[in-house]
């Protein structure tokens, strides 16, 4: 098997599949998942934000020029159109408390969108570079825990058993791979069509991270513990700061 491709099968299993972790520890002891969750939500936001606008933007900038600006926009509010009339890209147990059984199916659906979309982001950022890969692969990971966490509440809420929302996570999380297989199958050797996937992964990691993560720090009122997820929010800014300073596409 071709040494490229097995390296993106496993940057996207860190990516999404190893983001399970997120569901299983909600299972094992829902309040270590709630603690996770508090705390990995400003966390992922601050990554998210960071790698679309340090990472993945001015990479698809380098492959396309200006018109990945005008991708990025695009892609930002198609990904909130999505949301806001077909499906949920993300969401969080206690926004989605009254989720409706009858929505369950939109909410799987949107959940293997966004998994797609992962392994597309992935696969394109590693083609441009390995290491560049990597911290997307990471960041993934990042706000797949506790977007696992908020998929395993609604679906246990709405009746289904661990076993059934286990393996309807799994599932949505595999197509992580047919996105990652498309890009290297089919346009990893047009660098401009790679940009351009750059560019759309740039515009949904910003939306995620701006619109979906970022406003639920300080949410729930209590300031000491909003000043704990700025810290998170900060602390994973500064982490993808210094992976984009170290890393060896820099």
């Amino acid at each position: 098997m071709n040494l490229e491709l097995i390296h993106i099968i496993i940057l996207s299993f860190i990516g999404s599949v190893a983001g399970l972790i997120g569901g299983v520890i909600f299972l094992i002891k829902r309040e270590w998942a709630k603690t996770l969750s508090l705390y990995a939500v400003p966390f992922a936001a601050g990554v998210l934000i960071t790698v679309s606008l340090l990472h993945l933007l001015p990479e698809a900038t380098h492959e396309v020029g200006e018109k990945a600006y005008y991708v990025v926009l695009v892609a930002f509010l198609g990904s909130f159109l999505f949301e806001k009339f077909f499906a949920n890209l993300h969401h969080h147990e206690h926004r989605k408390s009254t989720t409706h059984r009858s929505s369950i199916p939109l909410v799987i659906f949107g959940d293997t969108i966004h998994n797609f979309i992962d392994g597309v982001a992935i696969a394109s950022a590693y083609l441009a570079d390995p290491a560049f890969g990597l911290i997307v692969a990471l960041a993934t990971f990042l706000h797949e825990t506790p977007h696992e966490i908020g998929d395993f509440g609604i679906l246990m809420k709405a009746g289904w058993s661990s076993t059934k929302t286990f393996t309807a996570n799994a599932l949505s999380a595999l197509a992580t791979f047919p996105g990652a297989f498309f890009v290297f199958f089919l346009v990893r050797d047009a660098h401009e069509k790679i940009g351009v996937l750059l560019a759309i992964s740039a515009g949904v990691f910003l939306f995620l991270g701006a619109a979906d993560f970022l406003p639920e720090v300080g949410e729930d009122g209590d300031k000491k513990i909003a000043v704990k997820e700025v810290f998170f929010l900060l602390l994973g800014v500064t982490v993808m700061v210094l992976l984009k300073v170290l890393s060896p596409a820099h």
